[in-house]
C-alpha cells in the first residue's frame, strides 16, 4: 500500500512539474510574440518623422461628412472645415434622416458658404439606410476625384487639415490614413478610451508604414473616387452596419497605394463617449467587423490580442504557484521597459504621453477588453450606426 502511494505521489509530482514546464514554455512564447509586436510592428511609428514643412497641394478636394441629428456639432465644426486654408475644395454634408433642425442650419450655411453642398436623405418606412448608403450618395455627388472624410463631431486641429492630407496624394497614392485622437478630460472612461485609440493608431499606422495596411478610421481618411467605384464601393460589406472605413481600407489597400499622415496639424479631434452604455454600443459595433478582414490580418490581430491576454494570465499563475517567479517578473519587466521605450517615442508623435504613467494598468485592461469584446462582437449584431 505504501509503495502504491509512493508511485502515485511520484507520478503526480512528475505530472505537476510537466504541467508547470508546459505553462512556463507557453508563457515564454507569449512573451516573445508580444516583444515582436511591440518592437517590430509598433516600432515603425516610434521612428517615423512627420514631414514638418507643408508640401504645396492644389488638387481639387471634396470633403464628405455624413450627419444624422448633428445640428449642434455641425454648428460648431462645419465652419472650421469650410474655412480651411486650401485653394480648391468643396464640402458635402449628407443630412441622413435627421429629425432635428440640421436642415435649417445647413440651408443657412449654404447662403454663407457657396462651396457647401447638401445631400438630404429622408426616412423611408420600409427601407432603413445606414452610413454606407449616405456616404455613397455623398461620393456620387462629389465633383472631385480626391475625397476626404470626417464626421460631424470632429474638429480639425488647424486650418491646414485639408492641405496636410491632400499633399500626400500622388499618381500612385490612393489611400491616406490620418489620425483622430480624443480630447482629454477627467475620468477613467476617457483615459482608457484615449489609450485604446492610441494603441489602435500605433498598430494600424505602423502596419501601413510597413506596406501592409489593414484599416483606417473614418474620422480622418482620404481616398480617390476612382478607387471607390473601381472596387464597387461598399458592395462587398454593405450588409454590415460598420466598416465604411476599416473594411474599405482592408479590402482595397495595397503595399504601394497607401500612406499615413500624422503631423499634428492634420489631426481630427473628437470627444470620447461619456457613458459606459454609449461606449459599450460603440465598441460592440466596431469589433463585429474584424471577422471580415483579410485572413492574414485576422490571424495577426487575433494572436496579438490573445498572446497579450495569456501573457498576463500565465504571469499571474507563475507568481501564484511560485514557479520561476523571478524569471517571470524579469520577462514582464523586459516587456514593460520595451513598451515604455517604444511608446514614449510614438506618443510623442501622436500625443498622449500623460498616459505612460498608467501603462501597466491600462495595458492589462486593454488586452482583457480586446478578448472580451472580440467575443461579444462575434455574436452580437447592432442595428444602428448612430
Amino acid at each position: 500500500m505504501r509503495t502504491d502511494f509512493s508511485n502515485f505521489a511520484g507520478k503526480f509530482f512528475y505530472l505537476e512539474t510537466y504541467l508547470y514546464d508546459a505553462l512556463f514554455l507557453f508563457f515564454q512564447i507569449c512573451f516573445i510574440s508580444q516583444l515582436y509586436y511591440i518592437a517590430n510592428n509598433h516600432g515603425r511609428l516610434a521612428w517615423y518623422k512627420p514631414v514638418q514643412q507643408l508640401q504645396k497641394a492644389d488638387i481639387p478636394v471634396s470633403v464628405i461628412i455624413s450627419a444624422r441629428n448633428e445640428e449642434n456639432n455641425l454648428k460648431y465644426n462645419l465652419p472650421l472645415i469650410l474655412e480651411q486654408d486650401y485653394p480648391d475644395f468643396e464640402v458635402i454634408v449628407v443630412n441622413d434622416c435627421s429629425v432635428d433642425e440640421s436642415d435649417l442650419l445647413l440651408l443657412e450655411m449654404q447662403g454663407r458658404y457657396p462651396h457647401l453642398k447638401v445631400v438630404t436623405i429622408t426616412e423611408h418606412v420600409r427601407f432603413k439606410t445606414g452610413k454606407k448608403f449616405a456616404l455613397t450618395l455623398g461620393i456620387k455627388a462629389a465633383k472631385n476625384e480626391h475625397l476626404l472624410f470626417t464626421d460631424a463631431d470632429c474638429t480639425p486641429a488647424s486650418d491646414k487639415w485639408i492641405a496636410r492630407m491632400a499633399a500626400n496624394f500622388t499618381a500612385s497614392t490612393q489611400i491616406i490614413l490620418g489620425y483622430s485622437p480624443f480630447y482629454k478630460v477627467k475620468g477613467i472612461l476617457n483615459g482608457f478610451s484615449r489609450f485604446e485609440t492610441l494603441k489602435t493608431a500605433i498598430s494600424y499606422l505602423s502596419a501601413a508604414m510597413g506596406g501592409d495596411a489593414y484599416m483606417g478610421v473614418g474620422r480622418n481618411l482620404a481616398y480617390t473616387k476612382t478607387l471607390f467605384f473601381a472596387n464597387k464601393g461598399f458592395a462587398a460589406h454593405m450588409h454590415v452596419l460598420s466598416g465604411d472605413d476599416d473594411l474599405f481600407v482592408n479590402q482595397n489597400t495595397t503595399s504601394t497605394n497607401t500612406v499615413v499622415e500624422v503631423h499634428p496639424e492634420s489631426f481630427m479631434y473628437t470627444h470620447a463617449k461619456t457613458t459606459w452604455s454609449g461606449w459599450y454600443r460603440q465598441k460592440t459595433r466596431h469589433m463585429g467587423v474584424g471577422r471580415l478582414y483579410k485572413n492574414h490580418h485576422r490571424r495577426m490581430l487575433s494572436w496579438e490580442a490573445l498572446s497579450g491576454f495569456l501573457f498576463y494570465i500565465l504571469l499571474a499563475l507563475c507568481l501564484i504557484f511560485k514557479f520561476e517567479p523571478i524569471l517571470a517578473i524579469g520577462l514582464y519587466l523586459i516587456r514593460l521597459l520595451t513598451q515604455l521605450f517604444i511608446y514614449n517615442k510614438a506618443f510623442k508623435t501622436i500625443g498622449g504621453k500623460d498616459l505612460l504613467f498608467y501603462l501597466p494598468l491600462l495595458d492589462l485592461i486593454y488586452y482583457v477588453y480586446l478578448n472580451v469584446f472580440g467575443l461579444i462582437g462575434s455574436f452580437i449584431k447592432t442595428t444602428r450606426w448612430k
